[in-house]
């Protein structure tokens, strides 16, 4: 049995009519940048994240560029952050000219350990940026607590994490601001790049408004030299049509996760802890097996797609080489990195192919 870790034609497919008809107005309307349907989205999600202002932008990276130049991040400043994540996390970090500093993970949820976070403090802290990896949310009571004893700022990675929620609120409403990213693959994807900052801090979101748009604030009167981090029109369209099925969509993939679980126990695998009184929406279903190399090629071989995210911790990549981080530093870190695999968790995958995906990772590592 064929089973595709996502299935974004299957998708389209049952939104074919309303994407069509969203990009016929688009183009009756010439707002082929920003406009009309950017400002509704714009409402739209931060009325679903619970938040005074959504700014959309261009892409994730530029969503977290901006809000840590929203938060004050200079050159010479330090953000304390995850080595387990995609290189976009640190390199907004490069882009404020401020150095990445890493905390190693919680081996039960892989996000940032809070109980490390003290020790990384130093004076030239300026913000933390905890990510809410695979779509759980980071310890942020804990970090919180920390970053307001030492005047702190708090700025979400969101990317992974629409719709997720830690103690009851959601992703995006947790700290000064979020970032998130509209990748197609995301559990709310654009149909092309998106992003998002998220924010209730009025000073923050009216920076991120000029900013995205070469520092205007009004038409040609530039106050700084900003980006061109803009949202094409059409993205906030079809972002404005998913954000509609985004609730049912993260429902399916909570009731796939509950299976998986219930399907694998007792197999020779591990998997990521979730605290009952959070929300994960599973961007990704991850395990962690031994041998993932071999478990890859035998699975691949069941025609069960697979993928690894991410087999790399950011400070072991050569981008970061200069960081001085030897191999050891973070070890929980570099052992999910090794162990990782992420299965097929997205809304369309049926009951017989999941029952299939957790029968093939059964036969090929055995049970405890």
């Amino acid at each position: 049995m064929k089973v595709p870790l996502l299935d974004l034609k299957a998708e389209y497919a049952g939104l074919r009519e309303e994407i069509l008809s969203a990009l016929d107005r688009v183009c009756r309307n010439a707002s082929f940048v920003q406009g009309e349907e950017v400002e509704a989205f714009e409402r739209e999600f931060a009325a679903y994240c619970g938040t005074k202002h959504c700014v959309a932008l261009s892409n994730g990276t530029a969503a977290l560029h901006l809000g840590l130049l929203a938060l004050g991040v200079q050159p010479g400043d330090e953000v304390i952050t995850s080595p387990n994540t995609f290189l976009a996390t640190a390199e907004a970090i490069t882009y404020c000219g401020a150095r990445p500093v890493f905390v190693d993970i919680d081996p039960a949820t892989a996000n940032l350990d809070p109980k490390l976070l003290e020790r990384a403090i130093s004076q030239r802290t300026r913000a933390i940026m905890p990510v809410h990896l695979y779509g759980r949310t980071a310890e942020m009571d804990a970090i919180h607590s920390i970053a307001l004893g030492s005047k702190i700022r708090i700025l979400e990675d969101a990317a992974q994490a629409h719709g997720a929620r830690s103690r009851g609120r959601r992703a995006g409403s947790l700290a000064d601001a979020a970032a998130f990213s509209f990748y197609p693959t995301k559990n709310l994807g654009a149909y092309g790049e998106g992003g998002a900052l998220t924010t209730n801090d009025d000073q923050i979101a009216n920076f991120a408004r000029a900013a995205r748009s070469h520092g205007q604030t009004l038409r040609y009167e530039h106050e700084f030299a900003g980006y061109n981090y803009r949202m094409h029109g059409f993205q906030g369209a079809v972002l404005r049509i998913k954000l509609r099925h985004l609730d049912a969509w993260t429902a399916r993939r909570q009731e796939i996760a509950r299976e998986y679980r219930r399907m694998l126990a007792g197999g020779r695998l591990e998997i990521p802890v979730d605290d009952p009184r959070d929300e994960c929406v599973y961007h990704q279903f991850v395990i962690y097996v031994k041998n993932r190399t071999a478990v890859i090629a035998q699975l691949a071989a069941l025609e069960v797609e697979t993928a690894v995210h991410y087999p790399r911790p950011v400070h072991l990549q050569p981008a970061y080489s200069s960081l001085g981080y030897p191999p050891g530093t973070f070890p929980t870190a570099e052992r999910a990195c090794e162990d990782v695999l992420s299965l097929p968790v997205f809304p369309g995958i049926t009951a017989e192919q999941i029952s299939y995906v957790a029968g093939s990772v059964l036969e090929i590592l055995g049970r405890k």
